[in-house]
C-alpha cells in the first residue's frame, strides 16, 4: 500500500475504523507505527488511548483509516466493549506469542465484543520464539473459534506482513460493507412492486 497518488477530497475516501485491542506491553503501538511509517520504534511510554489517521490505497480503492491504539494499564482492564463496537468498523485483536496472559486476556476481551463486526487476531513477537509460551496451533484454534483469519509476525522484523495484517482486515470490512449495502439496496427494492398491466386494465371505463 502507499499513500503517493492520493489526491482525492476526503469525500471520495472511504473512511474506516479499526479498533488494535491486546493487553499492555504486547506491540500495538509497534505495530500500528510499523504499518503507518514502516519504521520500528520499540518503546512506548503511553498513558491514554491513541488514534492515528491514514490515507493508502486498498486494491485501488482510496482509504482514510481511523486507528484506535487503545490502552490498558493492566492485564485485567478491558475496553469498554460497547463503546467500541458502536465505533469501530474492524477490530485487530493482539497478543504476544511470549505471554500467555496476553493469549488469554484476548480471550476474555473477544467474548465481551459480542458483534458481527470483522475481526482479526494477530500474534505478536514471533522473533522471540526462543521465549514463545503460545503455540501457532493454540493462535490457529483460536481464530477457527472467532471465525477470522490469523496470522503470526513480528513488528521488529516484517513490514509487509504487518501490513498485511491490517490490508487483510481493511478488506474483509469493505467487503462487509458492501454486502450490507446491497442487502438494503434489495430490501428497499423489495418493498416497491413495479407497476404491470393487468387484463383488468382494459375493463377499466374511459373517460
Amino acid at each position: 500500500m502507499t499513500t503517493r497518488g492520493i489526491r482525492r477530497k476526503k469525500s471520495t475516501l472511504t473512511e474506516l475504523k479499526i479498533a488494535v485491542i491486546g493487553a499492555p506491553s504486547v506491540g500495538k503501538s509497534a505495530l500500528i507505527v510499523r504499518f503507518l511509517t514502516k519504521r520500528y520504534i520499540g518503546e512506548y511510554d503511553h498513558q491514554t488511548e491513541n488514534r492515528y489517521k491514514h490515507e493508502s490505497m486498498v486494491d485501488g480503492e482510496p482509504v482514510l483509516f481511523e486507528i484506535l491504539d487503545t490502552c490498558p494499564k493492566a492485564d485485567d482492564e478491558y475496553p469498554n466493549a460497547a463503546e467500541l463496537v458502536q465505533w469501530a468498523d474492524g477490530l485487530l485483536l493482539v497478543y504476544s506469542i511470549t505471554d500467555r496472559k496476553s493469549f488469554n486476556y484476548i480471550r476474555r476481551a473477544k467474548s465481551d465484543l459480542q458483534s458481527d463486526t470483522p475481526v482479526q487476531l494477530c500474534a505478536n513477537k514471533v522473533d522471540m520464539v526462543h521465549l514463545r509460551q503460545v503455540s501457532r496451533d493454540e493462535g490457529e484454534i483460536l481464530a477457527k473459534d472467532f471465525e477470522c483469519k490469523f496470522s503470526e509476525v513480528s513488528a521488529a522484523d516484517h513490514v509487509d506482513q504487518v501490513a498485511e495484517v491490517f490490508n487483510e482486515l481493511c478488506k474483509e470490512v469493505l467487503a462487509c460493507k458492501r454486502k450490507s449495502k446491497q442487502s438494503l439496496l434489495e430490501r428497499m427494492l423489495g418493498g416497491t412492486r413495479p407497476y404491470s398491466r393487468g387484463k383488468s386494465d382494459s375493463n377499466l371505463p374511459k373517460d
